[in-house]
């Protein structure tokens, strides 16, 4: 039995007009061939718009060809009749985990699937609580999933589908929202069920470093299958992947740098443990490097923009569902600062920039935007959330007009501007943020997930704020995607002096951007640093759920190993440098 066979899939999506008439006819899989052998683990990558989720939706019968055919365990999806046998037997999880979370209780929600499968009822509790043991969740299993965050309710949906033990999983951005032991943790497990039981996985991902176990990679571009291979085959590639819009691992990188610039070192290595094994190889243990120079950090000038003083965040108070989010949250933010927030799934990060712009009320304490109190009676909050911006978690969750201009155009529309200002500046957000003129009139509800959080974000640039506040904004964006928004918006920062506040998982991200990072764990602020000074706490960010960037890992393994090399590089253009010998 076959887990999957594709034959020569065509998927067109119609849009129609009012009257019901096809208007315009967009081709999203071109003639597509897969073959999935029975256990195997296969990543599908390409960029945003390149016909992954499609294809998924194909394998579960969530969608039907236009041309072709979709075998799922040889069952051919166009027919009625193995509808609810395609969907026991490849389960599915979603980008977004409110698309599939249905219960009040996470234990009932776990259950779901299996109750709903026939499945008795002692197999039920105990699949339920192996499942919630593999995704770091039994603690929550008589918790709401309303109180959960966006990272721990992904941690649940992933659960949900474990306990159903189908014999293929269908994972699409499954970890885009977790932090990075939690990503591993998903990801060990997944593993663990692929090679102990045999289930097929195949998983859609950004993150490239969770495909490098792989046993086949396809890459997608355009609607078709542009490279298949091993990881060893694909990730040798670079200079194509990048023509892609795609990345390889950073450790693959900056292999492949250094070879540039003559270390022998070989392609496509894939481990920060075969990095340090080949290089030492290659240059030994006393080869002279570059010196450490101290690199100069940037410091915050003038009166902060927003404050915090004894901030204390507690949820569902004097009730059965009681929480303390935030206690003890001292913080100062300046004018055209970029700080990097990040902590572990649940930490508060997400409830502390809800603080921010006021969409929630401190239980204790004051937050000041300009040296006023927001809080205060009278306060205008309004005009707060045109000057301090915020992109939700979740884009869905702030797109709601009939077409993506309109959308866009809604902030500065309740600014007050004339229609020529409110349609320059939509337009000039919607080009910023790289969403294509011709989709301008496209619902925002009919976009990939990528594409709605470009439009969401282009949304709040719209209105021009003093503080823009993103929440894991490049969640489901591919790689080039990512570079250029997070580029373009400190590209703004620094031209307008806008500040900027990213919370992301991505350390590789905050350690590219940020001039400072807040590090939250369990509520409390851990650290307040420059990321170079931050990212020195290897051991004790492990401890709290987080990770350094893996260039830094690098540099710190090789140190130990016994290369003399400095260990503060947090990207790979300085690992570059500090590997490259003297000559």
């Amino acid at each position: 039995m076959k887990p999957v066979w594709v034959k020569n899939l065509v998927h067109d999506y119609v849009t129609r007009d009012e009257e019901g008439n096809s208007a315009e006819i967009r081709r999203a899989l071109d003639h597509v061939e897969l073959d999935v052998e029975e256990g195997q683990f296969i990543a599908v990558l390409g960029a945003n718009g390149s016909g992954k989720s499609t294809l998924a939706k194909h394998i579960n019968a969530l969608l039907l060809p236009t041309e072709g055919q979709v075998l799922t365990c040889d069952m051919d999806t166009a027919d009625d009749e193995f509808l609810w046998e395609i969907r026991k037997s490849a389960g599915m999880v979603f980008q977004n985990p409110d698309n599939q979370i249905v219960a009040s209780v996470v234990e009932e929600d776990v259950g779901f699937g299996p109750e709903n499968l026939g499945v008795p009822t002692e197999e039920i509790l105990t699949r339920v609580k192996d499942s919630l043991a593999a995704v770091g969740m039994t603690k929550y299993s008589k918790s709401s999933p309303n109180h959960l965050s966006g990272g721990q309710k992904q941690r649940v949906a992933i659960a949900g589908i474990l306990a159903m033990e189908p014999k293929c999983i269908l994972m699409d951005e499954p970890t885009a929202m977790l932090d990075p032991i939690g990503r591993r943790e998903v990801m060990d497990t997944v593993h663990r069920l692929n090679k102990e039981k045999g289930i097929t996985v195949i998983l859609i991902t950004h993150y490239m470093e969770e495909v490098i176990d792989a046993d086949r990679i396809f890459v997608m571009s355009d609607g078709h299958v542009a490279m298949q291979g091993t990881p060893k085959e694909i990730f040798a590639r670079v200079e194509e992947l990048k023509e892609l819009r795609l990345e390889v691992p950073q450790v693959t990188e900056l292999a492949y740098e250094l070879s540039k610039r003559g270390v022998a070192m070989p392609p496509a290595i894939l481990t920060p443990e075969e990095f340090v094994e080949e290089y030492r190889k290659a240059v030994g243990t006393s080869v002279k490097l570059p010196s450490e120079n101290e690199i100069p950090e940037r410091k915050p000038e003038g009166d902060p923009v927003l404050s915090l003083r004894d901030v204390r965040y507690v949820y569902g108070e004097k009730t059965a569902f009681e929480t303390v989010a935030l206690t003890d949250v001292n913080l100062d933010l300046y004018q055209g600062e970029y700080i990097g927030l990040i902590g572990h799934t649940g930490s508060g990060k997400s409830t502390l920039i809800q603080l921010l712009n006021g969409l929630e009320h401190a239980t204790e304490g004051t937050v000041s935007f300009r040296g006023e109190d927001i809080f205060r009676e009278g306060y205008n909050r309004r005009e707060l959330r045109s000057n301090v911006g915020l992109v939700f978690q979740y884009p869905d969750h702030q797109l709601f007009e009939t077409t993506i201009l309109a959308d866009v155009s809604f902030g500065p529309k309740n600014q007050g501007l004339s229609d020529e200002e409110v349609k320059e500046r939509a337009e000039w957000a919607l080009r910023l943020t790289g969403v294509d003129s011709a989709m301008w009139q496209y619902s925002p509800l009919e976009l990939s997930g990528g594409q709605k959080r470009r439009v969401a974000i282009a949304g709040v640039l719209a209105m021009k704020p003093k503080v823009m506040i993103l929440d894991e904004p490049t969640a489901g964006l591919d790689p080039a995607g990512r570079d250029e928004i997070l580029g373009e918006i400190d590209r703004i920062r620094k031209e307008t002096g806008m500040t900027v506040v990213l919370v992301s998982h991505r350390m590789e991200d905050v350690a590219r951007f940020a001039d400072r990072l807040i590090v939250i764990s369990d509520g409390h602020i851990k650290y307040a640093d420059s990321p170079r000074a931050v990212f020195r706490h290897r051991d004790e960010l492990t401890d709290v759920g987080l990770e350094v960037p893996q260039v830094t890992q690098i540099m710190q393994m090789l140190s130990e190993s016994g290369v003399a090399c400095r260990t503060d590089a947090i990207t790979t253009a300085e690992g570059v440098e500090a590997l490259t010998p003297v000559k």
